[in-house]
């Protein structure tokens, strides 16, 4: 489904999903954390009146109130990158999908940040496999189970959105394999 080949046999299908631990969020929580470490920098060089970076003349800024604007804008970066480094040393959001025939059950698991989320349906709750594209500003390209008397349950991954091709190929072979509608293609 979303990184990793799909399993099947003919009465099991289990399809991976990953998480958290996407090159983008490296890459975000990477400048996130050298940002707010400049800020912090530059805020303590205002304040000793010596500068602790390469570039630039930061104690020459005046501690109040550049400093300490700096300094907070520091503190809230590096918050913001503890959290983003823990999501993805966790890798929230990631598991799978797997489908059983024989037990007729599907079971859908996630990570969170506390505990593992597992799901089980009856597969005979499942309608139909829906496809779900969304293109614009906020695109969104998301494969979901529609169920008998409940909400729609997503089953790719949040971020990214999924090539249209993976995502279609995806749906086709749950819905066979479901013996169930595609809808939204």
């Amino acid at each position: 489904m979303a990184n990793g080949a799909s399993t099947t046999r003919p009465s099991l299908l289990e399809q991976p999903v990953q998480g958290s631990r996407r090159l983008s969020n490296y890459l975000v929580a990477t400048v996130v954390t050298a940002g707010g470490l400049g800020f912090l920098l530059t805020s303590l060089s205002s304040r000793l009146g010596r500068d602790l970076l390469p570039i630039g003349h930061p104690a020459e800024l005046a501690w109040v109130p550049q400093g300490l604007v700096m300094g907070a804008y520091g503190v809230a970066a590096v918050l913001l990158a503890t959290y983003l480094w823990s999501v993805i040393t966790l890798d929230v959001g990631a598991g799978s999908n797997r489908f059983d025939r024989e037990s007729s059950q599907a079971t859908i698991t996630r990570r969170g940040f506390r505990q593992k989320i597992e799901l089980d349906i009856p597969l005979r709750q499942i309608l139909a496999v829906k496809v779900d594209v969304r293109d614009g500003l906020n695109p969104r390209r998301r494969l979901s189970l529609r169920l008998q008397g409940r909400r729609d349950l997503p089953l790719t991954r949040v971020g990214e959105p999924l090539p249209l091709a993976e995502l279609e190929r995806s749906g086709a072979e749950l819905a066979r394999f479901l013996k169930v509608p595609l809808e939204g293609v």
